[in-house]
């Protein structure tokens, strides 16, 4: 695959370095020379000493022949103008990143509609979804975020003492706009009908919006029994911090920020409503037991410097927290976090860079479409409904999509649902279908 990647920064070069072992044609703009050079001495690929939003540069690396175009500088204004460039100039997949702040205001501007971007994400968000995945779902079932962080997949695993064991899904009281996709039962995956009867040890696969999904795997699991109750210690009130403890919020945990930047707690404490915020230094263990750290159960480290991250998982886990989880920035210090780190109590170690990786490699293809999430009961498509399909301007009901699969989200402008039956699709609209193996081709047929 042609591909061209404007910045060569931490992510930039990660990305052009792993890429490039893949056999795919990279080209790299960065202007910085320092860099640039780094970057030839170790990789086979074109390397551009220049602005990535000037038109020679991206001239220059064959904009014309280009398939997939990053923008993964640290600047916004540079990494949406090239992005809206390339788009204009014919490539078929762009995708930029951005500050967590501007992502935040997506629901407020369509920036991905006005610069024309398929994609738009940005590193600490994606860091603090892998981080929340091993807090919410501690059974190491699929947690995925779906339409820009409006729509979630969760795998629940229903319990020995659940109340809705036994009960068909005609007469359960589900909450608005979450769905039942698929349900797992003796390593067997089905898409079940209305007359399917819910069974003890049944993984299901459930999409709704996060806070209403979390009112539904309560009573999946624990036979409503508040399973989210769970004492959280974050150490780090940084981008990666208030992006974990905003996902939290809405899952009612119970989350504690260790901070000991005064002007950060300020703002963390105007913008979380549901966090305790702490204006003290994580890596003193006098502060931590002061606070009764030892009762945590999970103690999160998120701040910029591995070494302070790792330390501090380890003084949390000798004082009695139950499970520690780090951010490693070093890629190669995270996997030998991942292999040895339980020995010492850090159950997970993420790795902003391969947290980026693996959000992008989504997009490694030519195809319409792309696999948003791969589950055990299938994988979750995205695509676009094209003007002549047989679904645009149809109800949901009407549509006679094929047996196997389901869809479970829809998003317009800035407006993103689980449909109902009632929901007219238009062309134009983004859709996320969960399709079971050997459905998808059948499934694209009424899309595009």
């Amino acid at each position: 695959m042609n591909i061209i990647i404007v910045g060569a920064g931490e992510i930039g070069r990660h990305l052009a370095t792993e890429l490039s072992r893949e056999a795919h044609s990279i080209a790299v703009i960065e202007r910085n020379p320092r860099l640039v050079a780094e970057l030839e001495a170790s990789i086979d690929a074109k390397v551009i000493c220049a602005d990535g939003s000037s038109v020679q540069a991206l001239a220059q690396a064959n904009i014309g022949e280009c398939e997939l175009f990053l923008a993964l500088t640290s600047e916004n204004t540079v990494n949406l103008m090239s992005a809206s460039m390339a788009k204009a100039m014919g490539v078929a997949k762009v995708i930029g990143r951005v500050h967590p702040g501007l992502q935040r205001e997506e629901w407020l501007f369509d920036f991905r509609g006005h610069f024309g971007l398929d994609h738009m994400f940005s590193s600490e968000r994606l860091t603090a979804i892998e981080l929340a995945k091993s807090i919410r779902n501690p059974e190491s079932l699929a947690v995925e975020e779906l339409a820009r962080g409006k729509i979630e997949v969760q795998q629940v695993r229903i319990s020995q003492d659940s109340e809705v064991a036994g009960e068909s899904l005609r007469t359960m009281k589900w909450p608005e706009r979450t769905r039942v996709a698929a349900i797992t039962r003796e390593g067997e995956s089905f898409v079940p009908d209305a007359e399917t009867t819910l069974t003890a040890g049944d993984i299901v696969t459930i999409f709704g919006e996060p806070r209403r999904l979390g009112t539904l795997a309560e009573r999946l699991q624990k036979g409503g029994r508040n399973r989210d109750s769970h004492r959280i210690v974050i150490f780090g009130g940084g981008e990666y911090g208030f992006a974990l403890a905003q996902m939290l919020e809405s899952w009612d945990c119970r989350v504690r920020i260790f901070e000991k930047d005064v002007k950060l707690c300020q703002m963390l404490t105007e913008r979380l409503s549901e966090t305790t915020v702490i204006n003290a230094d994580a890596t003193v263990v006098a502060e931590l037991e002061e606070e009764q750290v030892g009762e945590a159960d999970f103690f999160v480290a998120t701040s910029d410097s591995d070494e302070d991250n790792v330390m501090t998982c380890l003084q949390a886990h000798n004082i009695g927290a139950k499970n520690c989880l780090t951010i490693i920035h070093r890629a190669d210090y995270a996997h030998a976090i991942s292999a040895s780190g339980r020995h010492f109590g850090i159950v997970a170690a993420v790795s902003p860079r391969e947290a980026t990786r693996g959000d992008i490699e989504r997009f490694l293809t030519t195809e319409p479409y792309h696999v948003a999430a791969r589950l055990s009961a299938g994988e979750v498509i995205e695509t676009e409904i094209a003007t002549e399909s047989k679904a645009a301007g149809n109800k949901v009901a009407e549509v006679a999509w094929p047996a196997g699969c389901v869809l479970v989200g829809l998003v317009r402008g800035l407006q993103a649902i689980v449909p109902g039956p009632d929901d007219v699709l238009h062309a134009g609209d983004r859709i996320f279908a969960m399709v079971g193996p050997k459905v998808r081709k059948k499934f694209l047929k009424f899309v595009l």
